[in-house]
C-alpha cells in the first residue's frame, strides 16, 4: 500500500475515533499529526478525558465499536480499563488517549508531543 494510501486511512480512522469520542460527550477532544515527526510512533494520536471512570470506559467502548462498524478493526493493543485513570487504544497508525480529567494534566501527551500539528474538535 503506498504512503499516501496508508496516510488518507489512518486520517479516516481518526476521524472515526473522534466521532466515538463525540458520541459519548468527550471533553476537550484533540488530534495530534505525528506524520511529519521523525521518531513517530503512529500517525496520529487521539485525545480526551472525562470526568468519571464510567465514562472513560464507556468512551472507550464506542471508539472501539465505531472503528469495527467502518473497518472491520479491534485494537491491536488495549491498557488501563482496569483502573479507568488512562486507557489507550492502539490502532497501530492511530493511537487513542482517553484520561480521567485530572490525569490528563498530570501526563501532559500534548506538551510531550509539542511539535505536532494539533487540531481541537467540540464534542457532539
Amino acid at each position: 500500500m503506498s504512503k499516501n494510501k496508508s496516510s488518507e486511512l489512518s486520517q479516516r480512522l481518526s476521524e472515526i475515533i473522534v466521532h466515538g469520542m463525540q458520541e459519548k460527550k468527550a471533553n476537550e477532544i484533540v488530534r495530534l499529526d505525528l506524520r511529519e515527526l521523525h521518531s513517530s510512533v503512529s500517525d496520529y494520536f487521539v485525545i480526551c478525558h472525562a470526568d468519571s471512570n464510567i465514562q472513560v470506559n464507556a468512551i472507550a467502548k464506542s471508539v472501539e465499536e465505531e472503528v469495527y462498524k467502518a473497518f472491520g478493526q479491534e485494537p491491536q493493543y488495549k491498557e488501563g480499563q482496569a483502573n479507568g485513570e488512562w486507557l489507550i487504544l492502539d490502532f497501530v497508525d492511530v493511537v487513542v488517549h482517553i484520561f480521567k480529567t485530572e490525569k490528563r494534566a498530570h501526563y501532559g501527551i500534548e506538551e510531550l508531543w509539542g511539535d505536532a500539528e494539533i487540531q481541537h474538535f467540540q464534542s457532539a
